[in-house]
């Protein structure tokens, strides 16, 4: 194992991070910022008014886009392992 391969899987997993993760933030973000708009607009302070549609769209992602999230860490993780001979030998 040498120090290419390690910062090579090393990136890999960031960006396989990056990929899973990114819609289900993304999701969350925009509905926190309509939210904030919409508090903004009427004047109403309420903090918990934020977390409902938050948790909402996060569960309306991961409904969406789970089984492209469980793909590609399958995939990832299937490479990973199948990586691990070469290693040895």
């Amino acid at each position: 194992m040498n120090q290419e391969y390690v910062l090579g899987l090393a990136r890999e997993a960031l960006i396989t991070v990056l990929m899973v993760g990114g819609p289900v933030l993304a999701l969350s973000l925009l509905a926190g910022l309509a939210v904030s708009v919409f508090q903004a607009t009427t004047q109403i302070n309420e903090q918990t008014l934020v977390f409902v549609p938050k948790i909402i769209a996060v569960l309306l992602a991961v409904v969406f886009f789970g089984p492209w999230m469980i793909t590609t860490l399958v995939t990832f993780t299937v490479r990973l392992w199948q990586g691990i001979p070469g290693l040895i030998g």
